[in-house]
């Protein structure tokens, strides 16, 4: 049962970062997701420049040593998903350099989408 929480707990991790890293995709859609992948971001970039660790990360560790367990035994969480949340060799350089991408890359689409919701406002 804690192993399946801890498994849940690391797919809505990695959910997150997705939704962090490509959610102003979905502003396209739904202009009001912006309350909620704004903040997203925000904590984000604060973890990443910090060198903090999430608190979903405290959760599944929480949930594996219930389960009495350190790591997830071998399968696809471990080999894919794991490995991404979590590469080896992660610095505070490499966090610092993620944390930059993270701005610029949704300040771009934050600022396409606004260009054109003006523009379509005005056409109107």
């Amino acid at each position: 049962m804690y192993l399946l929480a801890a498994q849940i707990t690391l797919i809505l991790h990695f959910i997150f970062i997705l939704f962090v890293c490509f959610g102003s995709l979905l502003l396209i859609f739904r202009l009001k997701i912006f309350f909620l992948h704004f903040p997203s971001v925000v904590w984000a970039v604060y973890l990443e420049l910090t060198s903090s660790i999430c608190p979903l990360t405290h959760l599944e560790k929480t949930f594996l040593e219930m389960a009495g367990l350190h790591s997830y035994p071998e399968g696809f969480i471990e080999k894919y998903i794991f490995q991404t949340i979590y590469p080896l060799g992660l610095t505070d350089e490499i966090q610092i350099w993620i944390a930059l991408f993270l701005i610029l890359t949704n300040c771009l689409f934050y600022f396409l989408l606004l260009k054109n919701f003006k523009r379509r406002r005005n056409s109107l």
